[in-house]
């Protein structure tokens, strides 16, 4: 029997700690060699700016196979429509079942802020106090939950393009007692935090590295996986400790770094090694209070494969979800 979840059952079942340990334990598991991450595709024409993207993973500890099927389409924005859709199945490791269908909207944004809470954990400075955030969407809600799991930050500091969203965000995170600080630029968010989480769908630069301030950690997250796209300027992604999720995805689907490396600010060798290198012990994270460290998460099958395995267990055991009998 395969299990149907939806994006509201899957609301109801996530949990971030949970996830967090879950996510760190596959980026190990990737870097140990006891879980598969292949290089990604990316599917497109030139009829279209549409894309589509496979992510697929293995995994012995999860047990699983999986592929997350995500749908890029900056057009639909024009017709009210999400402009990312995504859909995950997971299979039995063992069997070859196909245990389940996820909505993708739910595990995607949770599992994206539990690796950023991954790297700040293995990078940030243990002595951080002070969040900052570029951008104010659902996504940064997940962040604040997640930074929260991981590091006792005291003070938020954030900007968005929009009051509205402004104001939304703040409602959402006010039971966390932060002190909230609404930036007027984001130059401003950059220079006064000591974790920074750049969220947003940008096509250019909103982030300049002339900005960083020493010991700074960033989670450069939000642009489209898209060579041309990026947050961080050349200089910002040169002057860093530069760590990825995956190297070969970041290369392919980067704007961050692939940009900066065509312009000759830096080298793809000038990536210090996957987070998951540093989770498994294999390479060190940060080696002084003043590095400037980055993780460029560009988001890889792994991370949909180690939420799976959580919101389908979970989904079991509270007996949520439609169950079909796809050879019927």
């Amino acid at each position: 029997m395969t299990l149907i979840l939806t994006a509201s059952e899957l609301d109801a079942l996530a949990d971030m700690p949970g996830t967090i340990a879950a996510v760190e334990r596959a980026f190990g598991d990737v870097s140990r060699g006891t879980a598969c991450q292949p290089a990604p595709t990316s599917l497109h024409l030139a009829s279209s700016d549409s894309r589509f993207l496979p992510m697929s993973a293995l995994s012995d500890s999860g047990q699983l196979a999986s592929v997350k099927l995500l749908s890029d389409i900056p057009g639909n924005r024009d017709a009210g429509l999400p402009t990312q859709r995504s859909t995950i199945m997971l299979v039995s490791q063992v069997t070859g079942e196909t245990l389940a269908i996820l909505d993708g909207r739910v595990p995607t944004r949770v599992r994206t802020a539990a690796a950023s809470a991954v790297a700040t954990k293995l990078l940030a400075r243990p002595d951080t106090t002070t969040l900052g955030l570029v951008g104010a969407g659902a996504l940064a809600v997940a962040h604040v939950e997640a930074m929260l799991s991981v590091l006792p930050f005291k003070n938020v500091v954030v900007w968005s393009r929009t009051q509205e969203t402004l104001s939304s965000f703040c409602r959402q995170i006010e039971h966390h007692g932060l002190n909230v600080t609404r930036a007027v630029t984001v130059q401003e968010v950059v220079q006064s935090v000591d974790v920074l989480c750049t969220l947003t769908p940008a096509v250019e630069p909103l982030i300049q590295g002339q900005w960083f301030t020493p010991g700074l950690h960033v989670n450069a997250v939000g642009s489209r996986p898209r060579p041309e796209h990026r947050e961080i300027d050349s200089d910002g992604m040169a002057r860093a400790r530069v760590f990825v999720d995956s190297m070969a995805t970041a290369k392919e689907k980067s704007g961050d770094l692939v940009i900066p490396v065509s312009e000759g600010a830096m080298s793809f060798d000038d990536v210090v090694g996957e987070i998951g290198d540093v989770a498994a012990g294999i390479i060190p994270g940060r080696k002084d209070a003043n590095d400037i460290t980055l993780f460029n998460s560009v988001g890889i099958g792994i991370q949909d494969l180690a939420i799976g395995r959580l919101l389908y267990d979970e989904a079991l055991r509270q007996g949520l979800g439609t169950h079909l009998d796809m050879n019927g």
